[in-house]
């Protein structure tokens, strides 16, 4: 059964801070066709942008899915989807988090009255607010958006993967300089609040611009992201990569949401996580935005 405290983590109050310039995004790379796996058709894939991820019964979002120098394959989350404090704990640098290792079940279908279907599972292998601890990270833009991490895909089941976002296609690449006020975003989140209903889980919407120094994206979308989406994928008007879900704002934007830059967060992730070789890997599919 879904877990409250869990899925609502991050998406209740986005605290606005201001601090020193945070990590620059220009090291964020994909991956070149030639180092990325055999993929599982994308309408046959399991695993995939926006399946459900559910650690310790808390359910979240599945974003993009990356890569490393090795041939892992890893589905990308929220940091706090493995948090251990509450919903209001906005900095990752002091809040708790479950240990690297920590079993994610993959699943289909899952709400308040069903398990869903397990598709597939793996580890957490990083986590933003585990290595912004152990880096002794001081940015307060970087300890307050920096809400990243990695599972690593079972070696059994990533024939089941496809890295195409569901309804949209792409990404076709990652946007590294931000969207401003007015520019498209497209998501798809796949709360169990919906009751496993994915027909209700693409979203467009309009960027607000950037803040943090660089580091998020407040944006509206015709229905705001709710708890069990944390994690989901946003897409910029062209089908690139732009970032994660990580809260819902009460004030000063009442229903708008709080989008992690991926840009920022990859590239910390590639400074700090110690995995060789970490890109995104590109959908199979095209960007085609029907709305």
């Amino acid at each position: 059964m879904l877990n409250p405290r869990s899925t609502t983590r991050r998406l209740a109050t986005l605290v606005a801070v201001a601090g020193a310039t945070a990590l620059g995004a220009a090291t964020a790379t994909v991956a070149p066709a030639s180092a990325a796996p055999t993929w599982a058709p994308a309408d046959e894939a399991t695993i995939t942008p926006g399946v459900q991820a559910y650690t310790e019964g808390g359910q979240c979002t599945a974003n993009f899915v990356f890569t490393d120098g090795a041939g892992n394959v890893y589905i990308g989350y929220a940091a706090h989807c493995a948090g251990t404090g509450e919903a209001t704990d906005t900095d990752g640098c002091a809040a708790g988090s479950l240990p690297l290792g920590t079993k994610v079940d993959f699943v289909r279908g899952g709400s308040l009255v069903t398990s869903g279907e397990r598709v597939g599972g793996g580890t957490l292998a990083y986590s933003s607010w585990l290595a912004m601890k152990e880096a002794g990270e001081t940015d307060a833009d970087t300890c307050a958006y920096n809400d990243f991490a990695l599972v690593k895909v079972d070696a059994g089941d990533v024939s089941e993967v496809n890295p195409t976002v569901p309804f949209w296609g792409g990404p076709v690449g990652i946007d590294d300089d931000g969207v401003g006020a007015g520019e498209t975003v497209h998501s798809f989140g796949n709360s169990s609040l919906r009751g496993g209903v994915e027909l209700l889980s693409p979203k467009q919407g309009i960027s607000l611009g950037t803040s943090g120094n660089g580091w998020t994206h407040p944006v509206y979308t015709v229905t705001p992201g709710v708890p069990g989406d944390s994690g989901s994928a946003f897409l910029n008007g062209e089908g690139q990569a732009l970032g994660t879900l990580s809260t819902l704002a009460l004030a000063p934007l009442a229903g708008s949401n709080g989008v992690g830059d991926l840009a920022s967060e990859l590239a910390y992730a590639q400074q700090h996580s110690g995995i060789a070789g970490l890109e995104l890997a590109l959908g199979t599919e095209p960007f085609s935005p029907l709305l």
